[in-house]
């Protein structure tokens, strides 16, 4: 029975050649979309799983609320907070704390020399001081050294077997020494204790390098902080809790312990903080988390591409029984025939939804296929490594596999049930007819499937927009031809000055100037300030930038009142300050020229600073679009400066920057010179919105195709079954023209009725994506326009093959046809 089966179903397969076509390219093609999108939610959900005892690890997380606006979470503590509660809370087994570089440099230098060899060096990211039960807590895959001791004492780096082998080459490591040159912990000799291999699954902390806490230029700010549990909120804290611990209610008795340590210091700097557990688990998937320590995901683009993938695979389906439930009279005589030689119902239904799972089975092995060989580009796109292969993808691989099975049989459901249930008198007579519950399925099907559509349509439209909204937004500076040249090493950064001057003697150089951050980076640095006469619990948060006199001429930043810093006055080297207009308007002046020559004081530890304000800078985007501007302030430093800007002119790259590099040898022969583009910098900030925007490109192409797929071979269908009304009308001098029209109204209503429900559902979800960011593109009636016009020429396209044929064809033949 099941060998016939097989065989009628392969005849039929065979006998329909484009409509099996059809339906197996277009469910294999939904398959693909969605074992793609599948192995990537799989790879996001699953990050750190692999910790031991991860479901008792915990990161702090510090809600800082300054008095204005939404409060900002971080994964923020100062020094003292996390040895302090492991002490007062039996609930915490273990307490740990990292502190990551990347808070003030993007880049770390690395550099060994053996004996009078040329050193090696160059520059490394994802580099952290840990502490020294941080592996206890962690697991990572030692290949030398011992993970319990590797940073026990000072002055110990643990690398990475990448990095190590970049340093060193093949052979043991542990106990060579190598110098490290960083803008956070200062120039030191570091022994290397440790060399770890990753472990190949996804984690929040992308470790190169970790550097024991102790034994650089941070001791003397972890002395100075131990008894401050109120500012110099820098380190990251994880908390291992006892089995049974209950994390809610260990929260709840923290608002009394950190007003008993640190109530009256916050008071008096005029903000407040509160502390909550996030488990390690979820970290990845807490995009609110404003942290320099990981790249987070959106749960909300989890949900879209999921969503994708379910209604892409849902058009496939919804073609299969289409295309099934339209080409059932081509198969009533058959179930009449079988009917009387005795088939059953039952029997019929089996065969039925056999046809439809060998058609699932056969697109399974060709969407298995498909997506072996796409997996590698798209690995590059969505910037993951994600993979199929071994054993440990065998459930993965089986779960597709009854995912296959499953679709055909709820795509062979209808059919099967509706072509079963045929009276095999009424069809053998020739009066079968598809029924009008039947057509009207299929009509609200081929709508369903082109509101997804156009719904993928506005949302690419929208998502491009706003993209190209943030690359071409004036952002108030001049980030064009701005290279970023790193200062790590104590020679470069003694040699900044020289270096400006050196750089300047090149024509294609206009200008150059030193800070400690540039925008589009973290900038850490903050001050609570308030103005003279006002109350120091009302102060405001202000963050700070560090920089010489040539940063603001460098970047074009724009006073509107007062000047920047000028060699003209040499008192501009201490005391004074540079406000942008936000901080003007948070401070109260009435205008930026108020401001001017106004005291602005701010208190640490007991001690008041006051600086007099010499100017005011136009407004300018320091952070990315997805903040709106907040309140700046520029203050003069001279020395220790961690970025060298040189702005240049438009025209050959290459030869400007050779030149520099031949400068910065002369001056800084044994480090290494290194660059990049502020603009390129700038825009990595939305390398997760650029990866969204392709993804939902491409799978908008796909669930397209596979919908007019579904459209072509309806029209198909439809053709031939009005192929003698055709040759009638032809006959009685009908045109073409009048054909293709003829033809093709009935489904340009059906998509222009998609276009009506799809549209205010497209508007509703992209309003909501562009709620994250500050800055954003309008939804208006064009993003409409455009997907109607494209809807409707694809629409066009798919149907106008069919219809120009039918229409072209000879009537002749047509009215001789049965």
């Amino acid at each position: 029975m099941l060998t016939n089966f097989l065989k009628i179903a392969w005849r039929n397969l065979m006998k329909s050649k484009i409509f099996s076509f059809i339906n197996i390219f277009g469910l294999a093609a939904g398959l693909t979309c969605c074992m793609l999108i599948s192995i990537y939610l799989l790879h996001e959900t699953s990050y750190d799983s692999y910790q031991k005892d991860v479901r008792r690890l915990y990161q702090m997380e510090t809600a800082f609320s300054f008095g204005h606006g939404k409060e900002q979470v971080m994964p923020a503590t100062p020094w003292p907070m996390a040895p302090a509660m492991k002490r007062d809370f039996p609930e915490i087994e273990q307490s740990t704390r990292l502190l990551p570089l990347s808070l003030f440099e993007d880049k770390t230098m690395l550099q060994y020399r053996e004996g009078t060899a040329i050193p090696v060096s160059f520059y490394e990211n994802r580099g952290f001081l840990a502490d020294s039960n941080f592996f206890r807590l962690f697991t990572y895959h030692f290949i030398e050294g011992d993970p319990n001791t590797a940073l026990d004492g000072p002055s110990c780096i643990v690398l990475s077997e990448e990095i190590a082998h970049k340093l060193f080459g093949p052979g043991p490591v542990v106990g060579k020494v190598i110098h490290v040159s960083s803008a956070t912990n200062g120039d030191h000799n570091l022994t290397v204790k440790g060399v770890f291999r990753p472990i190949g699954a996804p984690t929040h902390l992308e470790a190169n390098f970790f550097l024991s806490m102790h034994g650089g230029d941070m001791d003397d700010m972890m002395r100075q902080s131990e008894n401050d549990y109120a500012t110099n909120n820098m380190y990251v804290m994880y908390v291992k809790l006892r089995p049974g611990a209950d994390p809610a209610g260990l929260e709840a008795k923290w608002p009394g312990w950190v007003d008993k340590y640190a109530g009256k210091d916050l008071r008096s700097y005029g903000y407040s903080r509160r502390q909550f557990l996030v488990p390690v688990r979820e970290l990845h998937l807490r995009p609110d988390l404003d942290s320099s320590i990981m790249q987070t995901a959106s749960k909300t683009y989890l949900y879209i591409l999921g969503s994708i993938a379910v209604f892409t695979l849902l058009i496939a389906c919804i073609n299969f029984m289409n295309l099934a439930t339209a080409r059932s009279a081509k198969r009533s005589s058959e179930v009449g025939v079988r009917k009387v030689l005795g088939a059953v119902k039952s029997g019929l239904i089996a065969q039925f939804l056999g046809e439809s799972v060998l058609m699932s089975i056969i697109s399974f092995g060709l969407a298995w296929g498909l997506t072996v060989l796409l997996l590698p580009a798209f690995s590059m796109m969505t910037n993951r490594h994600l993979e199929v292969a071994g054993a440990s993808q065998a459930p993965m691989l089986a779960g597709f596999f009854l995912l296959a099975v499953l679709a055909g049989l709820i795509a062979g459901v209808y059919p099967a049930f509706y072509l079963s249930s045929f009276r095999p008198a009424k069809v053998l007579k020739g009066k079968f007819s598809n029924s009008l519950a039947a057509v009207s399925l299929r009509k609200g099907l081929v709508v369903f499937q082109f509101i997804i559509s156009v719904t993928l349509i506005v949302s690419t439209v929208v998502i491009n927009s706003q993209m190209r909204y943030l690359r071409n937004q004036d952002l108030g500076f001049n980030k064009a031809a701005q290279i970023v040249i790193p200062l790590r090493g104590a020679v470069a950064k003694q040699q900044c000055k020289a270096l400006e001057t050196e750089f300047r003697r090149n024509a294609q150089v206009l200008d150059a100037g030193a800070a400690a951050y540039y925008p589009g980076i973290i900038n850490p640095s903050d001050n609570m300030m308030y103005r003279q006469g006002e109350d120091p619990h009302l102060g405001k948060r202000v963050q700070m930038n560090f920089v010489d006199f040539d940063y603001g001429p460098t970047l074009g930043l724009q006073p509107v009142a007062g000047r920047l810093f000028s060699r003209d006055f040499m008192a501009d080297t201490a005391d004074r300050i540079v406000l942008n207009e936000a901080a003007v308007k948070i401070f109260g002046f009435a205008s930026p020229q108020d401001a001017i020559g106004k005291k602005i004081h701010a208190d640490f530890r007991g001690q008041t600073s006051t600086s007099e304000v010499i100017g005011v800078v136009k407004d300018f985007h320091f952070k990315d679009l997805h903040w709106a501007v907040e309140p700046y302030a520029l203050r003069f430093q001279r020395m220790q400066n961690s970025y060298l800007i040189v702005h240049t002119r438009p025209g050959d790259p290459a030869k400007v920057l050779l030149a520099l590099q031949a400068a910065w040898h002369r001056l800084d022969p044994n480090e290494p010179f290194e660059y990049s583009y502020l603009d390129e910098d700038f825009q990595k900030n939305y390398a997760s919105e650029d990866r969204l925007s392709a993804m939902i490109g491409y799978f908008t192409v796909m669930a397209i195709l596979i919908s007019c797929l579904g459209l072509f071979g309806l029209a198909s269908f439809s053709a031939e079954q009005r192929i003698r009304e055709i040759g009638i009308r032809k006959v009685l001098g009908a045109s073409v023209s009048g054909i293709v029209v003829l033809l093709s109204l009935d489904f340009m209503k059906l998509v222009g009725l998609a276009m009506l429900i799809a549209s205010p559902v497209a508007y509703l979800i992209m309003h909501r994506w562009l709620q994250d960011f500050a800055y954003k593109v309008p939804i208006d009636w064009m993003v409409f326009a455009i997907t109607f016009v494209c809807t409707l020429l694809i629409t066009i396209l798919t149907i106008g093959v069919q219809a120009v044929r039918a229409g072209l064809a000879n009537p002749v033949g047509a009215l001789r046809r049965d």
